[in-house]
């Protein structure tokens, strides 16, 4: 027993152990049923690639757990994934706080995303909006901005896809009702597109 652990509270590390088994079995079941999403994640991997390839860039943009998601990919694409290589061109827009709350005084918060859509995408680009339930107002409406803009709009969403597939060209939905069990999804369907998109770019060590 850990010594940072008081006598009155060893009895709930049973407890704990339980939910934390509980938590994983959850997160075992789903990441089981993912198998049937590795035609579509693998086809929006063939868009992200001809993107970039085609020098374009990659526009990730989503609120709260799923802008951390953001971040962490646009990171691992311009900056590294597997090893070194050359950077991808690839932003996440939840990271400038002058810029968000810019737009969010001047424009309202729906506004946050679709503003920097219109100031930096571009035909070609690829607008991938994040947003666990599907219905963030933000994300949908700078999916709609890019998607007029002559952007590639992709989803990745959960539960039954809320309004994101009307929106997108290509939507990723992970059936599941645990916002904390999609957004783990999220970030492995992320991880996968950087690695297919090593692959198919021939930059993979």
């Amino acid at each position: 027993m850990s010594s940072l652990a008081r006598p009155a509270e060893e009895g709930r590390v049973g407890e704990l152990a339980q939910l934390f088994s509980q938590q994983l079995q959850g997160h075992q079941d789903l990441f089981k049923g993912l198998y049937r999403l590795q035609i579509e994640a693998s086809l929006v991997a063939l868009q992200l690639i001809a993107a970039l390839r085609a020098g374009r860039k990659l526009l990730f943009f989503g609120n709260g757990g799923s802008a951390a998601d953001c971040q962490h990919l646009a990171a691992e694409l311009s900056g590294r994934f597997r090893g070194d290589r050359q950077p991808l061109a690839a932003l996440a827009l939840t990271t400038d706080t002058s810029v968000l709350t810019c737009v969010a005084n001047d424009y309202g918060y729906d506004e946050v995303f679709a503003r920097q859509v219109a100031a930096v995408g571009h035909a070609g680009d690829c607008a991938i909006g994040l947003s666990t339930s599907g219905k963030s107002r933000s994300v949908l409406r700078a999916l709609a901005v890019a998607r007029a803009a002559g952007l590639y709009t992709i989803g990745l969403t959960g539960r039954d896809g809320g309004h994101m597939p009307s929106f997108c060209e290509q939507c990723i939905i992970v059936a599941h009702e645990d916002t904390a069990r999609i957004q783990e999804a999220h970030l492995f369907i992320g991880h996968t597109w950087c690695a297919q998109i090593e692959l198919g770019l021939g930059l993979a060590p």
